[in-house]
């Protein structure tokens, strides 16, 4: 029914900012721009704004693509914020609270926001998008929403294809979001699942971080299988915990990001933890990045929400446990493959539950 909402409503051209001059926003600035939109790229930094503004080249995150002259680059908030239709905030989850503060003077409530940011605030553990609507009273809940899926930045940047998903409170605005985005080599669907869609592309990290691990310990496609199938059941229990559909999960913002994050050469949390595997401290690799990995603010955030809930994430507890508490990778794999046995399918059980042979969850399991 919904099919051709973008094709029939492509609006013309936004005024749009992009807050945050990292890869993915830089990335978001060159697709925007060639969807005909107004765009200005916001960074932080002054000197870096000059840099792209002068050789249209981003020297930290995309050197290799070269931005058009149509996309403004300021480090003015004032300048970025004014007068704008949409925003798209491209800055790391931690950081967007402290961003949506600065710009409350220039929220109004014809204004569409689409984080890109995947994380939960270790603080509060809010969602980006709930930060935003908390600092943001002015703009309506509504109308702020995301963009999630499995999009390396190098890949969209270079033009090859890929498929993410909109999602917000409003289905309208959600499509106004997908036909934004909407070109020939980016295709965006619309699922309404907003927390669904904002803890699948978030948790996903954690487990990108553990599947990094695996390889580094040199683990093979058996242990990285496992962990993919396995820690989406994670995501998926948390989620519905949350109130999110279960078929959000075998969805592009569940299992495509999933699967990409876990096994591509661009994912900085993937590399992470491979390096954490290979013997070094967290400390250690951190020091020499220069892009943060969301994962692991991520990993502490999912930690404590899924203790609150009282939702059993083992996968999740064992890369916290390497992270924050010293333990060993492979202490923690042995551990991992050693619980007790269970369903596949197995929920977190009260007596009443059935489970899928016909007993009660508190029967014994007849003898096979």
């Amino acid at each position: 029914m919904k099919a051709h909402a973008s094709q029939a409503r492509r609006p013309a051209g936004r005024r749009v900012t992009v807050f945050g001059a990292g890869s993915w926003g830089t990335a978001l600035a060159l697709l925007l721009a060639s969807n005909g939109h107004a765009v200005t790229l916001w960074a932080r930094r002054a000197e870096v704004a000059e840099h792209i503004r002068r050789t249209r080249h981003n020297p930290t995150y995309m050197p290799e693509i070269e931005l058009p002259h149509s996309v403004h680059v300021t480090a003015d908030l004032q300048e970025a914020a004014a007068d704008r239709d949409i925003w798209v905030v491209a800055t790391p989850a931690q950081a967007i609270r402290a961003l949506a503060e600065q710009l409350r003077p220039w929220a109004h409530p014809d204004l569409i926001i689409v984080s890109v940011a995947k994380g939960l605030e270790i603080a509060t553990l809010k969602t980006t998008t709930q930060v935003l609507a908390e600092v943001l009273p002015e703009v309506p809940r509504e109308r702020i929403g995301v963009l999630y899926g499995p999009s390396h930045a190098e890949e969209v940047a270079a033009g090859m294809p890929t498929t993410v998903v909109a999602s917000a409170p409003s289905c309208a605005v959600a499509e106004q979001i997908q036909a934004l985005f909407m070109a020939p080599t980016f295709r965006v669907y619309v699922n309404p699942d907003l927390i669904g869609v904002e803890i699948a592309g978030s948790v996903k990290n954690v487990l990108a971080l553990a599947a990094g691990m695996s390889d580094g310990v040199g683990f093979g496609d058996n242990a990285k299988a496992a962990l993919i199938t396995r820690g989406l059941a994670e995501i998926q229990r948390l989620g519905v915990r949350l109130g999110a559909d279960p078929a959000t999960f075998a969805g592009l913002a569940g299992i495509g990001d999933l699967v990409v994050t876990c096994m591509s050469r661009h994912s900085r949390n993937r590399y992470v933890g491979e390096q954490i595997g290979r013997g070094r401290t967290l400390e250690e690799v951190q020091r020499e990045m220069q892009m943060v990995a969301e994962g692991v603010p991520t990993t502490a955030a999912v930690y404590r929400l899924a203790r609150e809930l009282g939702v059993e994430m083992p996968i999740t507890e064992a890369v916290y446990q390497i992270l924050f508490e010293g333990r060993k990778p492979r202490e923690a794999v042995r551990e991992l493959m050693t619980r007790e046995a269970k369903y596949e399918d197995w929920l977190p059980h009260t007596p009443e539950t059935t489970r899928p042979d016909g007993l009660a969850a508190s029967e014994p399991t007849p003898s096979r």
